[in-house]
């Protein structure tokens, strides 16, 4: 993280969803002052990953990055930039789109079957909907439904509960450790599950206006 600016750095919050591989020493090893390490009892997901780290930050913007290194933290200050202002500014998310993706050929071909699947379905617009980096208001975010897999469907909800959502181009670098967990085919098992419960949601959601006086 030292490529962010430190008066932007609030505090950096790893979630460790009971890991088995030394994560926890790792993280004790840096020493470093901003960092905060929470761990899961049990292991319950990626979202579920999220939902714990966005309830503990102290903060009022948050910048998700997935931990096998391919989100470039360099990006996070034009995505808190294009950032709506205050905690009611909109856009209230900033997503990232990669524009080198680094993933291999069956997986890239998926993700674009994936995307145009989500696209007529949610009407979200969302072009990189697996781009792990966004940044968002803590407080929005706070307010949306919570499931399973809901890291994945972000955009979605937060026009859903009547919030803006932009993108940035940045930049996606090769996988440092660990292997993906998804295979093509399981991800498309849940994708679709999933994809079509959002969706409902989409259209049952109605939130008008509210005006006093």
């Amino acid at each position: 993280m030292s490529s962010v600016p430190e008066a932007l750095l609030g505090e950096i919050i790893v979630v460790d969803d009971c890991s088995d591989d030394g994560t926890a020493a790792e993280l004790r090893a840096l020493g470093l002052a901003k960092l905060r390490c929470l761990r899961h009892g049990r292991r319950a997901g990626q979202s579920a990953a999220l939902r714990s780290g966005v309830r503990a930050a102290r903060f009022p913007v948050i910048v998700t990055m997935d931990g096998d290194g391919q989100n470039d933290p360099r990006d996070i200050t034009a995505l808190v930039g294009r950032l709506g202002e205050a905690e009611c500014g909109e856009p209230a998310l900033v997503g990232g789109v990669r524009t080198n993706r680094r993933a291999t050929g069956s997986r890239r071909w998926a993700s674009l079957f994936a995307n145009r699947l989500r696209a007529y379905l949610l009407a979200d617009e969302c072009p990189d909907t697996g781009c792990g980096i966004k940044a968002f208001h803590r407080a929005a975010f706070l307010t949306l439904p919570y499931f399973a897999t809901m890291h994945r469907y972000l955009p979605a909800l937060f026009l859903t509960y009547g919030h803006e959502v932009a993108y940035l181009p940045v930049n996606d670098r090769p996988r440092l450790a660990g292997q993906s967990k998804y295979t093509n085919f399981g991800r498309a098992l849940v994708g679709v599950y999933d994809l079509f419960g959002v969706a409902w949601l989409r259209r049952r959601t109605v939130l008008p206006p509210v005006t006093e006086g």
